[in-house]
């Protein structure tokens, strides 16, 4: 499997991400030299991929497969693309705070931690659906790694289109998110742009 191996935030201060969205809480205190050349267009249609790739931890190939399929479905693209990448399983244990950042969320799912409707899942991109019942094994809920992780998260806001109970490492994804209420800052209509060049 590929992984990438770039210090995570001189990754966020070369696209000009603040590290609070991938769940870290510390600040780079080092100043990206930028050039004074212009960007072009293409530059930051490709920047703002390159954003909610690294964001949501997707590779090419997949991001492309999510986009052909946003693409087929009834409405706007790139809101369609942006639920897509909430609705997978990993970034929702991160939002419903069982995981402090996407990638230990992607953790816990490859390491068989995870209930969805009452089946054990290990695939991070799977895509849940409104009414997914999504739990921690019961084995799992007593360890010390999940009150580590609520210790940290017991104070973040989930987001409205999840309900999640951190006492019982349980929640349930109500609704298809729309693009209101995904704070993530993407313009996903330049991702739009450049693939349909």
């Amino acid at each position: 499997m590929a992984v990438n191996r770039v210090p995570v935030l001189k990754r966020c201060r070369s696209l000009g991400l603040d590290p609070v969205y991938l769940g870290i809480d510390k600040k780079s205190t080092r100043q990206l030299k930028r050039s004074s050349r212009k960007i072009s267009e293409y530059g930051l249609q490709l920047r703002e991929k390159q954003k909610a790739k690294f964001i949501y931890g997707v590779l090419e190939k997949p991001f492309r497969n999510y986009y052909k399929k946003a693409d087929r479905m009834p409405g706007q693209t790139g809101e369609n693309l942006m639920a897509m990448l909430e609705l997978r399983l990993d970034n929702v244990i991160f939002r419903m705070g069982f995981a402090r950042t996407r990638r230990e969320a992607r953790q816990i799912v490859d390491h068989k931690h995870v209930l969805v409707n009452g089946k054990q899942v290990n695939i991070p991109s799977y895509l849940t659906r409104p009414g997914d019942v999504i739990e921690i094994k019961e084995s799992k809920k007593g360890s010390q790694r999940y009150k580590d992780i609520l210790e940290v998260t017991g104070g973040r806001l989930t987001p409205e289109w999840i309900d999640a109970n951190q006492e019982t490492l349980q929640g349930t994804v109500k609704e298809v998110p729309s693009r209101e209420v995904i704070d993530v800052p993407v313009n996903e209509m330049l991702i739009v742009e450049l693939y349909s060049k």
